[in-house]
């Protein structure tokens, strides 16, 4: 027999999500047919699996030792987050740096400043990500929460991301991000003299196969609407500092958009910004700033406010390119 107690941060969801998170290995007729049994009770009661868990809520799993530990697919008694957090810790302090910029934190949220060459998320089973070196520093969770991060940004571009330490961390910067809330904004030095700012409007198509997209000017079957803001602040005749806002986030937007306008993004391979022989190893694309909303309650203390990441070492890497910014300090353009 199992008993768990519902905390903050397991609450707010259906008892069935719950149980498919704990007991991972198990099929979901398993899990309903333990429901109909009564061998999975909720306060001592009957339960279907639709009810909505509450903080202080007890779970009673009248299963035996050995078929817990068979679904759960640990030997702990965490469950699956001790089993991902046992899988990922000695691998994440081989090939993780050492310590997470971080811009802020509270209760329930990071900003981390990810740097250029780390993964935000697992491309393929054994890639150690942002992801697995944020649960280290969160400590992993708890039974049936997982600690996450609620935005992705490109291997090579650096900048902000968001972390979420609770469930209602992940749940109010989710819905901020997915309703267009939070003002995000990056910088990256393109190839050219762009003098025009604006807003533009397109369509992005996604090749599955070579992971590289186009823009379409009008709308077509299996493409998705983008809309990117672009403002150049300083240009030295052959390269322009640029500020870009993200309206919509789509794969490649920013990079594939700036190459339609004809200003590829220096180092940029795929688009191309490439150039043979140049020191810069990387498109110089860096997520710079955030800005949030009108918020109350929990989340009062980040109400209306600015969060910046300082551009990385890189974008300094050449003479041309630090005299172009640091004409834009000059200019108090940044």
């Amino acid at each position: 027999m199992k008993e768990i107690r519902i905390g903050k941060n397991q609450c707010g969801q259906r008892l069935d999500k719950f149980l498919q998170k704990y007991l991972t290995e198990a099929p979901k007729s398993f899990l309903y047919k333990m429901l109909r049994k009564k061998n999975i009770k909720r306060n001592g009661k009957r339960a279907e699996g639709s009810e909505i868990l509450c903080e202080g809520d007890v779970l009673t799993l009248f299963l035996s030792d050995e078929t817990l530990e068979k679904f759960s697919g640990s030997k702990g008694s965490r469950g699956v987050v001790t089993s991902q957090r046992e899988e990922s810790t000695e691998t994440s302090r081989k090939r993780i740096p050492a310590a997470l910029d971080i811009l802020y934190e509270n209760e329930h949220i990071v900003l981390i400043s990810k740097p250029a060459g780390m993964l935000s998320q697992k491309a393929e089973a054994g890639d150690v990500s942002l992801v697995e070196y944020f649960l280290e520093y969160t400590g992993g969770g708890e039974v049936g929460f997982r600690p996450g991060i609620c935005n992705r940004l490109d291997r090579n571009t650096s900048g902000i991301v968001i972390g979420g330490k609770t469930l209602s961390g992940l749940q109010c910067m989710s819905e901020l991000l997915r309703e267009r809330r939070i003002e995000k904004y990056y910088l990256s030095v393109v190839q050219g003299v762009m003098e025009q700012k604006g807003i533009w409007e397109a369509w992005l198509k996604k090749d599955q196969k070579t992971n590289k997209v186009e823009i379409l000017d009008q709308d077509t079957p299996g493409a998705s609407y983008i809309k990117t803001g672009y403002e150049p602040l300083v240009s030295d005749g052959t390269n322009t500092l640029v500020r870009i806002r993200l309206y919509t986030g789509k794969t490649h937007q920013i990079r594939s958009h700036l190459a339609s306008l004809g200003h590829p993004i220096l180092g940029d391979r795929k688009y191309g910004g490439w150039n043979a022989g140049s020191r810069i190893k990387r498109q110089l694309l860096h997520a710079y700033e955030l800005k949030f909303p009108l918020l109350e309650g929990e989340f009062s203390d980040l109400s209306e406010k600015v969060f910046r990441a300082e551009l990385p070492e890189d974008f300094y890497q050449e003479s041309r390119l630090k005299q172009l910014i640091n004409k834009a300090r000059k200019e108090e353009k940044l």
